[in-house]
């Protein structure tokens, strides 16, 4: 009976260190059967769970509305923002991969929620983590070379319009 205990719980000591060191591994590596696992995992799970509360007031997730390039569907998708002199940058842990990204840059143009006002941005750029070095925190500079991230997405505000 111990033997069958201790089997268990070292089976989910391994899982707890595997998982995530595979997810590490998986990105870093741009493994395309794990990136695409883990933004499933995302899209199926968490992000409608993210999404009750991103973009609002003082909230660290923020949103970025997005036409889908083919169908036209309006899109809400949960990232990360951190600002620039004119706009925000957003780090791409999966690389360019994913079709939200697709989809804003094939527009040239979406909105972001954040700190519960939507903004108009323009111009999305992929850019490397040079270009936004001087931009980045402490932290943030942690989480891109863990990640691997070497992609950035660059977007600048919108001006706004006169009404007439």
């Amino acid at each position: 009976m111990w033997a069958w205990i201790l089997g268990i719980g070292g089976a989910v000591v391994a899982l707890v260190v595997l998982l995530p060191a595979g997810l590490v591994l998986s990105m870093r590596l741009k493994w395309q059967p794990g990136l695409r696992f883990v933004r499933r995992l995302g899209r199926d799970h968490f992000n409608r769970a993210v999404l009750r509360t991103a973009g609002g007031p003082g909230e660290s997730t923020h949103v970025i509305r997005h036409r889908g390039r083919r169908s036209g569907t309006a899109f809400r998708t949960p990232i990360g923002l951190s600002p620039t002199g004119d706009g925000w940058f957003v780090m791409l842990p999966y690389g360019r991969t994913p079709d939200w990204l697709k989809n804003v840059l094939a527009a040239g143009e979406a909105e972001v929620e954040v700190d519960g006002g939507v903004h108009a941005v323009t111009d999305p750029r992929v850019v490397s983590r040079a270009h936004v070095a001087p931009l980045l925190s402490r932290a943030e500079r942690t989480v891109a070379a863990v990640f691997g991230v070497d992609d950035f997405l660059l977007l600048r505000r919108a001006p706004v319009q006169a009404r007439r």
